[in-house]
């Protein structure tokens, strides 16, 4: 029999685990605050979204409006909202990157062998 149980090993694996979760939420309310930009056809068109994702703003230079081609404008604005959609997920990488990894790599566990979550 182990002396103690082994009980302080476990409730310090749970307060680790607490922890990381709580870091990880910090992580994301600070993404959701974050504004990332885009652009596409050489700054005509400027996207900005949040680091989670959510547009929030979008600059359309006037020579990027043609009114007998707007299919190319509509390119643009989907070109700009994709690029600033791609530096969102980049600094989702180096936020949540670590700390997913720390909580088993976003599988659902923990990564701390023996706790289901």
């Amino acid at each position: 029999m182990i002396p103690g149980g082994g009980q302080p090993n476990m409730q310090q694996l749970l307060q680790q685990a607490q922890k990381m979760q709580q870091d990880l939420a910090n992580a994301q309310e600070e993404l959701a605050q974050t504004e990332v930009d885009g652009q596409a056809g050489g700054g005509l068109v400027k996207a900005t979204v949040t680091g989670s994702g959510e547009l929030r703003g979008l600059k359309i230079d006037p020579k990027a409006v043609d009114p007998e081609d707007t299919e190319t404008l509509a390119d643009l604005i989907v070109a700009a909202v994709q690029a600033a959609n791609e530096n969102a997920q980049n600094l989702q990488q180096e936020k949540l990157g670590p700390l997913a990894q720390g909580l088993g790599g976003g599988s659902g566990g923990s990564g701390i062998p023996g706790l289901p979550f």
